[in-house]
């Protein structure tokens, strides 16, 4: 099972024993090593960042491989190889942007101790060579991501917070990348940071990244919502298009009575890191 291999190598890196090299990946070439990486630091959407910054040369390896040859094709390749090269490339920076600076301890009152938000110009400053190109995380969301027309993949993008996208113990493959952002789509729904339905309150909470990338949710989903939903704002219609496709029977029907408050919830910036995990 590669996640019971992938506690057993965290624990082994974090104590500097040897470790078990993982199961080959069947995964693209050029995003192996991070499928690895995922496999082995990642549990649960939670970060082993500790053992990653340990062990992190095959982490500075992958993102030197994003500024090649191979890299630059996907870059510029099928609409599928664009979304998961760019979602594989943002949550790489995120990883490192983190141990980096791991353990972050910030003093802004603005966001918790730990979180990326303490590390300064993280996502709006900082920039990175990627396919030929200078680029900020920032820049990667409005620039390259948003234009895809996909808005499934700001829910795969990880952030370095539990309030991100869950982080995937798998990379981004250009020959499922349906699949995989359809799954990241139900799984959604199972996270409160993303959704929550609230019958007894009549409201319908939801993550603050809706309204980040309105523009985005908008343009790829408003036009898809149910018809009762019609009055409703243009985000609305979209956040609901996306969810009902993967709600218990209950869950729609209670929605499509079209009587609930839709509220957006704060963003939890909490690290998504092993030691934060609830």
């Amino acid at each position: 099972m590669r996640h019971a291999l992938a506690l057993a190598l965290a624990v082994a890196a974090t104590a500097g024993l040897p470790a078990q090299e993982p199961a080959p990946s069947t995964i693209d070439s050029l995003h192996r090593p991070l499928d690895e990486i995922l496999d082995l630091y990642v549990r649960d959407g939670f970060v082993y960042y500790n053992a990653l910054r340990l062990e992190r040369g095959r982490l500075d390896r992958y993102i030197a491989s994003l500024d090649g040859p191979a890299a630059a094709g996907q870059a510029k390749g099928t609409p599928e190889q664009q979304r998961a090269f760019w979602i594989n490339a943002y949550n790489a920076l995120v990883l490192r942007t983190v141990i980096d600076n791991f353990p972050i301890r910030g003093k802004s009152s603005a966001y918790p101790a730990g979180s990326i938000r303490q590390v300064p110009g993280a996502f709006e400053r900082t920039t990175h060579r990627v396919a030929g190109r200078t680029v900020t995380l920032d820049g990667i969301e409005k620039d390259i991501l948003v234009p895809l027309g996909d808005a499934r993949v700001f829910l795969a993008l990880g952030r370095g917070a539990i309030g991100g996208g869950r982080l995937r113990s798998e990379a981004f493959d250009g020959a499922k990348i349906d699949a995989q952002l359809e799954a990241v789509a139900a799984e959604s729904l199972s996270r409160k940071e993303v959704v929550r339905i609230d019958q007894s309150g009549n409201e319908l909470e939801v993550s603050p990244l809706f309204s980040w990338r309105e523009d985005a949710f908008v343009a790829s989903l408003a036009d898809k919502a149910h018809p009762v939903f019609k009055e409703r704002s243009a985000l609305e219609r979209a956040v609901l298009a996306l969810i009902t496709p993967h709600l218990l029977r209950s869950e729609a029907e209670y929605l499509e009575m079209n009587t609930f408050k839709m509220i957006f919830s704060p963003f939890d910036w909490r690290l998504n890191d092993l030691g934060n995990r609830p």
